[in-house]
């Protein structure tokens, strides 16, 4: 396409897969890379994003991070799906449990995206947008999840800007709603899909809990957290070529 690479992807369309596994850390992307995929090849660096292609059970798939929070994923989704052809983009992340029902290492399956953002008001709706994942992802991955025997959970995420909240009683209010966790990433995932007409699923692991206050390393998160990557990597083989 005329319009690549980018400011921000470095690449031609034809280096990315049609299907990409994006996690937040450009290091759990080299992971992925170097431990899941063959014959992997760097197809982007710059700004220390990096994004890398190879193939994983003879299927071609990319994993490129995207960094944190949802101005960070809105341009890379975008470009992937309306410059690069990706058709459908796997978020893989850490998320912080808010429900008493979900434990440190469950896998979240997010059904739905709820924001405090202000993102969708690009669209000028007359009303509020449910971002939402694509129905074939979150139906397949919950499937293979049941088979693998994974703890897993489908339901709605937050999406926030804010990290470091200045109003603790926000957490309660989210709860009360059956929220299951909060992380930085997947509403705007869910929105540029729907807007470009493409496919989206987050699937993030539980690395730390707001009411037990347990938590994982950052070792932990960068290479530990398997079974989210196999989900993914599953999932995108059932992704129509």
């Amino acid at each position: 396409m005329s319009n690549t690479p980018t400011a921000h992807i470095g690449a031609r369309p034809e280096e990315i897969a049609k299907v990409v596994l994006m996690p937040g850390d450009p290091k759990r992307s080299r992971f992925i890379a170097e431990n899941f995929l063959e014959g992997a090849v760097l197809f982007n660096d710059l700004r220390g994003v990096q994004g890398y292609t190879g193939t994983y059970r003879g299927r071609r798939v990319s994993v490129m991070a995207s960094g944190m929070g949802m101005p960070s994923m809105g341009i890379y989704s975008y470009e992937l799906f309306s410059f690069f052809g990706v058709e459908a983009i796997l978020r893989i992340g850490t998320v912080g449990g808010m429900s008493p029902a979900v434990r440190v290492r469950d896998l979240l399956l997010g059904m739905g995206a709820s924001t405090d953002s202000a993102f969708a008001s690009q669209y000028h709706l007359p009303g509020s947008f449910a971002p939402l994942a694509s129905y074939p992802l979150l139906s397949a991955a919950a499937r293979i999840a049941e088979e693998r025997g994974m703890r897993y959970h489908v339901g709605n995420l937050l999406s926030t800007d804010v990290f470091y909240g200045d109003s603790p009683a926000d957490n309660e209010a989210w709860r009360k709603m059956g929220v299951l966790g909060v992380e930085m990433e997947a509403a705007a995932l869910y929105m540029n899909a729907a807007r470009t007409g493409k496919q989206a699923l987050a699937i993030c692991t539980v690395s730390n809990h707001l009411l037990t206050e347990e938590e994982t390393t950052a070792a932990e998160r960068e290479t530990s957290f398997t079974d989210m990557m196999t989900l993914a990597l599953e999932t995108a083989l059932t992704v129509k070529e």
